[in-house]
């Protein structure tokens, strides 16, 4: 049974403090963490009371999470690893009462508060850009989304094993599910797993979710212990055809999805059957959910009962959110991703889409990781440059040159080429791509300026 309100909180954790559902924690512990926690928020006796939880202890992070939530407050959720830049931004938007983490640079400003969204929680989304802004969500739009995947999934309890931030909503919503529903979570820093693996668990029974740099590792490196897992959902950024296809030959019962920060995580997911028979899309909408193609430009529009209410502070005004992305539904109702419209490189007057470089340099088998960007030119308008992490110190862009030169048409062909020892990504598995751009302006300058 999903809950809806905040107050089933205390209800639902007291019932599960009687039961083991926390892995390598004591219920009971974690009930009684939670109850400090609401006392002290209920002490401050302030009604538009705001938190900033950037907590690295998972125990601690959802203690607190509970609490606040539990409070009413106006609750940011923060990445405890953000250095001066972030913190920057995050104070420019609120001024928090309370501050949970280590290492936080406060910066304070002397401006009119905004007036604090009680009630609220606001998850951090920074997309590919480097600025940060927080999605507002309240209770209703996380749970809508949880009911939405136990129908989908016809399941009444939901046991997850998370890997990923529980400030993102990709770790986050892997909790609710659990918590909600009454299941089991499992809670293990993905770099402790890279080093052992865990099998004291009834693997079968739990989901888990990858970014694709994390599904590669482990089919790169112990495929058999993924293959335990009831439902392995894949997300986060795009996946290369050729991942999916090694996943479908280790038996891998994948479960690619579409949904983002703005929809309280998945609202589009394929089911492990359907991959298996050989399905590449995203699958099929999940039932709180709508979509529909812009028919002037392939931009997927979103309406759901899970949506986000607006970036802090503003929230929306409409009820659906017109996305950067671009897509198609087949016949039988399965969404394809054809990439993002931003992303849409245009050189020399003609579009290209990274996603089909990259899948056509990936399919050489030379690299490990690629990513493909259309940076600004003064001939072309823009220019596709390919950062590339080779197999191996043999490999140069010539012979991969060599290999696509007959699968892409010129103009879709990359100009430039950066070799790096690996591509820059989020926790999540984003692409840094300010990150990208600054190294590719080094390169460029080195170009143009050799070193004597």
């Amino acid at each position: 049974m999903v809950r809806k309100t905040v107050d089933d909180i205390s209800k639902q954790l007291a019932y599960l403090s009687q039961k083991d559902w926390l892995y390598g924690y004591n219920s009971q512990k974690f009930y009684q963490l939670y109850q400090s926690y609401c006392q002290k928020f209920i002490a401050a006796d302030n009604p538009r009371l705001t938190i900033l939880l950037a907590e690295g202890n998972p125990l601690k992070f959802l203690a607190i999470f509970l609490a606040a939530v539990s409070a009413k407050s106006c609750l940011f959720l923060a990445n405890p690893d953000w250095k001066t830049n972030e913190w920057e931004q995050v104070f420019s938007l609120m001024q928090p009462d309370y501050i949970f983490g280590e290492n936080i640079k406060v910066f304070n400003y002397n401006f009119p508060p905004v007036n604090p969204l009680t009630n609220s929680l606001m998850i951090p989304t920074g997309g590919t850009s480097g600025k940060i802004r927080f999605a507002i969500h309240n209770w209703l739009t996380l749970t809508a989304s949880v009911k939405g995947f136990s129908e989908y999934f016809q399941v009444k309890q939901v046991n997850s094993f998370c890997l990923l931030p529980l400030y993102h909503v990709s770790g986050l919503m892997q909790f609710l599910r659990s918590f909600l529903t009454g299941g089991n979570f499992a809670v293990i820093p993905y770099h402790k797993i890279k080093q052992e693996r865990i099998n004291n668990l009834n693997l079968q029974d739990y989901f888990i979710s990858l970014v694709p740099s994390q599904l590669q590792f482990f089919l790169e490196n112990d495929p058999q212990w993924l293959a335990n897992f009831k439902t392995v959902f894949l997300g986060g950024s795009p996946a290369w055809p050729s991942l999916l296809e090694k996943a479908r030959e280790y038996n891998i019962s994948l479960s690619p999805t579409y949904g983002m920060t703005e929809t309280a995580s998945q609202i589009v997911t394929l089911k492990p059957e359907y991959f298996r028979r050989g399905n590449n899309s995203s699958g099929q909408l999940l039932p709180h959910a709508q979509i529909k193609i812009n028919p002037d430009n392939q931009k997927i529009i979103i309406e759901a009962k899970s949506l986000f209410l607006g970036y802090y502070p503003h929230l929306n005004q409409a009820s659906y959110f017109e996305t950067d992305d671009l897509g198609y539904f087949d016949e039988s109702g399965y969404l394809y991703i054809i990439g993002r419209d931003s992303q849409k490189i245009i050189t020399g007057g003609e579009n290209v889409y990274p996603l089909e470089v990259e899948t056509a340099i990936r399919h050489t088998n030379l690299v490990k990781d690629v990513v493909v960007l259309g940076l600004p030119d003064s001939r072309w308008g823009q220019v596709i440059v390919a950062f590339y992490v080779p197999v191996n110190s043999q490999i140069d862009q010539t012979i991969i040159q060599s290999q696509i030169k007959d699968k892409l048409v010129n103009y879709k062909l990359p100009k430039h080429w950066i070799k790096l020892p690996e591509i820059p990504k989020s926790p999540q598995g984003k692409i840094n791509q300010t990150t990208l751009i600054k190294l590719a302006e080094t390169f460029f300058d080195t170009e143009s300026n050799p070193r004597r």
